[in-house]
């Protein structure tokens, strides 16, 4: 997965030099778990340069099978108890060495998962599932380009303080809605502006920050990209907002719903179709498909990822907290429509010639990037060989057209769709997909068990 030469990117004998003068002491080589959250190692400059840049590093296999908590969990084939949790190889992905400006005298590297026998990527890391994806579609003679646009909530607290008090009545950074506030955001740029400059001094370019429909709500988008480094920067983008809140003594959010009294947190997803030299959008077309002049490629996308959203929906809303999202009226879909600059809908269309995208609002900010954006162009993919059709265009507000195929309205039901889909199998494989059902219902199952304060308040006197 390569990138483009951005301000903060760094080639080895740039970070040789930096090293040397001492500006670059340490560099983090990462890879995500499940969740998406970042793990590796902290390495010494001069020993990446003379060991790991060429050789790469070892990590225990257990982190492709833990929980939230970081508890080992039984039941996986990949890594076990019986077959002693071994190392898996880690290899430095060179093309995405960066300056880290918001950590000390830092590099960051991400990291590609092989076999630590055979020496091949292992199936069920998320990098690989998204790679093996980005490879179809270069095998179409298509190149995706894709952003993420995610929002999240600061909160004036630290995660010490917010740990400390459950996480309830926590304080936001803003007292009202703020959507596109510029006196709310003003307040709020103590740790907005640290992630513009930061995130563009680190090869993710920003395009801009608003405020968003929560008070100390949030959104910053970062200009797109190749989808496989839109997933990179996705994941440092995340990183790099958590460390400057820890940072500034502030906490960060990006829970797919943390109140039900407040907007949800989206990470919507725009995704095109370019020629190999990502010159020529092939999403661009005379061929009409409602008010929307586009090609072939671009109505048979929308198409295959529509028609394969139920099944795919696990990638696009991982976790319990996910689906509290889907409410009438909250700028979060709850039907499976498409519509031209609809925000009621699933499936936004937006733009023209050129800029023609697909939008997808219905994952969340919890999502796993690799995963979500490997679960579309699977979808997509599959409507262009199959030339599937999208439904006809809905014009309205699809919040009151009862009449549509709704979204999963829980984990557990897309676990169901997941686990009856011959075409998720076919796409990812049959190791990867009973991975990530297991990965899943034990989301499932853990919540299954828990008591929440809602019911403590609800039925502790009343029942």
């Amino acid at each position: 997965m390569a990138t483009d030469r951005l301000r903060g990117m760094l080639t080895l004998d740039e970070l040789k030099h930096k090293v040397e003068s001492g500006e670059i002491e340490t560099v983090v080589t990462q890879f995500t778990d499940l969740y998406g959250r970042p793990f590796g190692k902290r390495v010494t400059g001069e020993f990446f340069l003379d060991h790991t840049a060429r050789a790469g590093m070892h990590a225990c296999d257990y982190l492709l099978t833990v929980d939230l908590p970081m508890e080992p969990v039984p039941g996986y084939t990949y890594a076990n108890w019986e077959r002693g949790y071994g190392d898996f190889h880690c290899v430095p992905d060179l093309s995405t060495l960066r300056v880290a400006s918001w950590l000390d005298k830092s590099a960051i590297v991400i990291c590609d998962i092989y076999n630590e026998k055979t020496h091949t990527p292992v199936p069920v890391a998320p990098r690989s599932i998204l790679s093996r994806q980005v490879k179809a579609a270069t095998e179409m003679g298509y190149l995706p380009q894709a952003s993420s646009e995610l929002e999240y909530f600061i909160f004036e607290e630290t995660y010490k303080t917010a740990r400390e008090k459950q996480y309830l009545k926590l304080e936001t950074f803003g007292a009202y809605i703020e959507d596109y506030h510029i006196l709310q955001g003003t307040r709020e740029e103590i740790l907005n502006a640290a992630a513009r400059k930061h995130l563009t001094n680190s090869g993710i370019p920003v395009e801009f920050s608003k405020g968003e429909w929560g008070p100390g709500q949030h959104e910053l988008n970062i200009r797109y990209a190749e989808v496989g480094v839109m997933a990179d920067r996705h994941t440092l983008y995340k990183q790099c907002f958590k460390d400057l809140a820890h940072q500034l003594g502030l906490a960060v959010t990006f829970m797919a719903k943390y109140d039900h009294n407040t907007a949800g947190s989206s990470s919507h997803m725009h995704l095109s179709l370019w020629d190999p030299a990502g010159k020529k959008s092939l999403f661009a077309g005379k061929k009409k498909l409602g008010p929307v002049q586009g090609s072939n490629e671009f109505r048979w996308f929308l198409g295959g990822w529509i028609a394969h959203a139920r099944e795919m929906m696990a990638f696009y809303a991982p976790t319990i907290n996910s689906y509290k999202r889907y409410q009438s009226g909250s700028w979060a879909p709850t039907s499976l429509a498409w519509s031209y600059d609809n925000r009621t809908a699933g499936f936004r269309v937006v733009g023209h010639d050129a800029s023609l995208r697909i939008e997808s609002r219905i994952p969340g900010a919890d999502i796993n990037p690799y995963l979500a954006y490997a679960a579309a162009l699977a979808s997509g993919l599959d409507g262009i060989r199959n030339k599937i059709e999208p439904p006809p265009i809905f014009e309205g507000d699809v919040y009151s057209a009862a009449h549509l195929p709704k979204v999963p309205m829980t984990l557990r039901d897309s676990i169901a769709e997941l686990e009856k889909s011959a075409f998720v199998r076919q796409a990812f494989g049959e190791d990867v997909v009973n991975h990530y059902l297991h990965f899943y219902k034990t989301e499932q199952a853990a919540y299954d068990k828990a008591v929440t304060n809602w019911e403590r308040a609800r039925y502790f006197e009343q029942i």
